[in-house]
């Protein structure tokens, strides 16, 4: 355990803790003879100036907190990495925890960070509920959502147009002549999974095509709820000739799930995902699925967070990102 402090230092080069305090601190305000001797003790002592002291006189504890669902997931894991990149760039560190998605979990992780004195917080959840939008609005540092909506407008977010992207999947599926594409969407009901049904459903009605509930299936964005919903699927009487997956990772589960009963992808059924994760290009056939930029996503709301948190002027506090179809061999 290093218990140098800033009194040792000051005392060892016979300065004042002020002074230590501006070297370590980039204040010019030292004559640079007085700063080499200051760092040359530093290093000789091998002290390590305390963040959160520092933080405390100067109000900053350069550290974000970013609360992300599960970190194991290959989606946010590409998410965070972004995040990481720029943090890295603009001198900040991340403090990252896990929230499983669970709302209590999820507010209690927000007040701790607070507590941790963190100068901003990156949020990526499921639902943004008014608990949520309460706590993110009394926090005393800035909040900005990534990869997650918030109907009420008031939090800063990064997303992409997830109802334009379903609506574009869907109708892709139905040109290549598919009379009903099925749709796998996520468990819970969170806006995002709302706003890809409404673009799947959208579809089928400009396409002249009712709605059919047994075509639509409840999955949690896990492999093995792919699997289950396309053995659901293939046990219809009318079974669907395509599937719009609301996940890659849930897509990969039909990919095999259908391999597993003796059926070829795509030539007995076409299956789209979603995210472009590296997973679309691990599997066979390759994955035709939207491309949802998810470096770019955490990159954006880091750097949109570094500008409130500098108080620079923000134009605009929700940004979409630019998506688009990625065609591989899961389709025809």
């Amino acid at each position: 355990m290093n218990n140098i402090t800033i009194y040792d230092v000051a005392r060892e080069a016979n300065v004042s803790m002020a002074t230590v305090s501006r070297v370590v601190n980039g204040n010019p305000n030292v004559k640079p003879t007085t700063r080499k001797k200051v760092l040359a003790t530093i290093e000789r002592l091998g002290y390590r100036p305390n963040a959160v002291a520092r933080g405390l006189a100067s109000k900053k504890t350069t550290t974000v907190g970013a609360i992300i669902p599960d970190i194991s997931s290959i989606f946010f894991a590409e998410l965070a990495r972004g995040i990481e990149d720029i943090a890295t760039m603009y001198k900040y560190n991340i403090i990252l925890s896990n929230s499983d998605q669970n709302k209590d979990k999820e507010l209690q992780l927000i007040n701790t960070l607070l507590e941790k004195q963190v100068d901003g917080i990156l949020f990526m959840g499921g639902d943004i509920s008014e608990d949520h939008v309460n706590q993110f609005k009394s926090s005393s540092v800035p909040v900005v959502l990534a990869a997650t909506y918030d109907e009420s407008d008031v939090i800063p977010s990064v997303n992409i147009d997830y109802e334009a992207a379903a609506y574009e999947a869907t109708s892709f599926l139905i040109n290549k002549g598919n009379a009903h594409p099925a749709f796998i969407s996520g468990q819970v009901d969170t806006h995002i999974n709302l706003l890809k049904y409404n673009g799947y459903t959208r579809a089928l009605k400009d396409a002249s095509k009712s709605v059919d509930d047994k075509l639509i299936i409840k999955g949690d964005y896990s492999y093995d709820s792919g699997i289950e919903a396309i053995n659901h699927l293939l046990e219809l009487d009318e079974r669907p000739t395509a599937v719009f997956v609301a996940s890659d990772e849930m897509a990969l589960g039909v990919i095999h799930g259908a391999q597993d009963k003796g059926y070829k992808v795509p030539e007995d059924i076409e299956v789209f995902g979603f995210d472009n994760t590296r997973l679309a290009t691990m599997v066979r056939p390759t994955l035709s699925t939207i491309v949802q930029p998810m470096y770019d996503i955490g990159a954006v709301a880091m750097r949109l967070l570094t500008k409130y948190m500098n108080k620079e002027e923000v134009a605009d506090n929700k940004v979409v990102l630019p998506h688009r179809i990625e065609e591989r061999h899961s389709t025809k």
